[in-house]
């Protein structure tokens, strides 16, 4: 009878470490998978912008010497990623290619003109510094035009501030759900040990002994819980690396490392001040209370 109780107190206390372990891993598993989305959220953001080209158009008037004077320009220009020289014949054919046949067969001329596709750096992609580059820009009296599409600009900023707010917003409402739910699956698993603790009171032992290997335990069991977050979280990245490579996900280290830290951290810190503070109440319980 003695030997079934034990075995049935023991497959008791698995299953209670294993439901520990289990809400520490995916609830750290969750916060690690939206810190690592708010690194490269600025990254995605940034590459998007930095695809929205301004097109600088010269008068047929300029010559070889005003073409490369600009060139020696933009390589000066603290405001351009990079940029592309497109002659106006290159520009002929490449409309030729998109609408399917010779424009300038029925023309007579080619009506286009030289240009330059200048992409700028994404801090620079915002409505006050682009006009203030294109101001700069018309000072040249060879620049036709500048055409760049304002719209999509204004839209892509509203829109990147709208998403990083919503994200602060749920990152905090996830971070308080992983506090509440680990605490919760922490006080089950010292309730279950509460007239333990209740004893060693009584016969003398003080607080801080009794709440040690409790403490201990819910700080392993934590840290297990955070090695499988951040196992699985690597496995996570190697996947959308090696399937989506040009997000080049895995080129900031440093911040996914820091990432990786906070969740193995947070595991640690987590569990300790959960198990420390529902050791204290069963502590400070009257024995008629515990029933």
């Amino acid at each position: 009878m003695s030997s079934n109780f034990d075995k049935f107190q023991k497959r008791r206390l698995i299953s209670s470490y294993f439901s520990v372990v289990l809400s520490v891993f995916l609830v750290l598993f969750l916060l690690g998978v939206l810190g690592l989305f708010i690194i490269n959220s600025k990254k995605l953001a940034d590459d998007f912008k930095e695809k929205i080209a301004m097109t600088v158009f010269f008068k047929n008037e300029a010559n070889d010497s005003v073409i490369k004077a600009f060139n020696t320009e933009l390589k000066r220009a603290p405001f351009a990623k990079s940029f592309v020289y497109v002659t106006k014949e290159r520009a002929a054919k490449e409309h030729t290619d998109i609408i399917g046949e010779d424009f300038l067969t029925f023309l007579g001329e080619n009506p286009l003109l030289n240009s330059y596709d200048i992409h700028l750096k994404a801090d620079y992609v915002e409505r006050d510094s682009i006009t203030k580059i294109e101001s700069s820009l018309r000072q040249n009296t060879m620049i036709e035009d500048i055409v760049y599409d304002k719209q999509l600009v204004n839209l892509v900023n509203d829109n990147i501030k709208k998403v990083s707010m919503w994200i602060l917003i749920i990152s905090g409402f996830l971070t308080v759900i992983a506090v509440l739910l680990i605490n919760s699956s922490l006080r089950l698993s010292i309730h279950s040990n509460r007239f333990i603790i209740k004893t060693m009171q009584m016969v003398g032992a003080t607080k801080s002994f009794i709440r040690k290997p409790f403490v201990t335990r819910s700080v392993k069991l934590g840290m297990l819980g955070a090695a499988l977050a951040i196992v699985a979280l690597i496995g996570l990245l190697i996947y959308v690396e090696t399937n989506f490579p040009g997000l080049g996900i895995l080129e900031d280290k440093a911040l996914i490392g820091l990432v990786l830290l906070a969740v193995f951290g947070l595991g640690v810190l987590i569990t300790w001040v959960s198990t420390h503070f529902a050791t204290q109440r069963f502590l400070n319980l009257r024995t008629d209370d515990l029933y």
